[in-house]
């Protein structure tokens, strides 16, 4: 086996792993996860918090 048969076995790895992360990361039953990851700086935001208390107390 020589150098350009692994490097070809790499590339065909390399490509199966980045389909596989691309489909995890859009797969459905992932949303909510990613969701809530994406609002977590919010999290300890005093002035969200305000906003939030404020909507609750107006609704």
């Amino acid at each position: 086996m020589d150098i350009n048969t692994l490097r070809g076995l790499a590339t065909v790895f390399a490509l199966l792993a980045f389909i596989g992360v691309v489909l995890w990361a859009y797969s459905s039953s992932k949303k909510k996860d990613f969701d809530e990851a994406a609002n977590l700086p919010f999290a300890d935001d005093p002035d969200s918090l305000e906003n939030s208390d404020q909507e609750k107390n107006n609704g």
